[in-house]
């Protein structure tokens, strides 16, 4: 569905309020924004790129809008405060620019035509309700759109209901459990923490093999400043483990940077990704900040 410049714009000036550009680049990267960030100043950046969805006849642009907003829009700042005030003219103008274009937010990131219900509401037709989740066809594109959809992922866990106990992921075993739980569905031989062949006299433990697929998994979750200059060299040496495993064909890297301390991502993939190749053998590297 194409998205107005005018709710592209309303939408984009909202959530350029919210984050910096690492924050909202993950954001819209992780919601299915296509293509790359636009190279444009921060006020005109979003609404650029949520615009690009709605053209892309391959992205469902809704989706991409819903899981853009949901965060801003479920998030409710405490009441009696200037900043719920904010946040409540806000989210007004968005609603009103949504109802302008004929559209309807919906709690959990939907975003639907007027006059559409739902999907667990009972007015929903018997096709809808029966219809399957269609498996993607390579585990490759499974892999994306779970690794893309950890933080969203994240977000109902860690801002559950009143009186229950959040979540939190603080650390690296409480990324690699929601990852676990999340492929198991659909993966059923997933063998965490086996050991690599030695390099330079050590071992270390994969964080998860797909040995079906040739495939492992390894997640890091950045600490502190000094950790986020220090990740890519703790990769380097991984790789150099994995690349001498006989089930390792491809990795994935999953890195965790809840504070974007990790100032250029997009170096840090380039230098990392792509065909690492030694006498030892080959192993393809992909590389995601979260």
């Amino acid at each position: 569905m194409r998205l107005s410049k005018a709710l592209c714009a309303v939408v984009g000036d909202v959530i350029a309020s919210t984050g910096s550009h690492p924050t909202l680049d993950a954001l819209f990267i992780s919601a299915g924004a296509p293509g790359d960030p636009p190279l444009l100043a921060h006020h005109s950046k979003w609404k650029e790129w949520l615009f690009r969805a709605g053209q892309d006849p391959n992205t469902d642009s809704l989706a991409v809008l819903g899981a853009v907003l949901e965060e801003f829009m479920d998030f409710t700042p405490k009441q009696g405060t200037e900043e719920f005030d904010t946040w409540k003219e806000r989210r007004e103008s968005i609603e009103s620019a949504l109802e302008d274009n004929g559209l309807r937010y919906y709690r959990f990131g939907r975003i639907l035509p007027q006059g559409d219900a739902p999907e667990e509401s009972t007015a929903a037709t018997p096709q809808t309700r029966t219809q399957e989740p269609v498996k993607p066809a390579r585990v490759e594109e499974l892999l994306e759109i779970v690794v893309k959809g950890l933080r969203r992922a994240m977000h109902p866990l860690t801002h559950r209901r009143k009186g229950v106990q959040p979540l939190s992921f603080g650390n690296e075993y409480d990324v690699q459990d929601l990852l676990h739980a999340l492929l198991r569905p659909w993966i059923s031989d997933i063998r965490p923490e086996e050991f690599t062949p030695s390099y330079a006299g050590s071992s270390t433990r994969m964080d998860f093999l797909l040995p079906t697929h040739g495939l492992v998994i390894e997640t890091k979750i950045v600490r502190d400043r000094a950790h986020a200059k220090k990740v890519g060299d703790e990769l380097i040496i991984d790789i150099e483990h994995y690349r001498k495993h006989p089930n390792c064909k491809s990795l994935w890297c999953v890195i965790y940077d809840p504070d974007q301390l990790i100032t250029n991502a997009p170096g840090l993939r380039a230098d990392l990704e792509g065909p690492r190749t030694s006498k030892e053998g080959e192993v393809r590297v992909r590389v995601f900040v979260l």
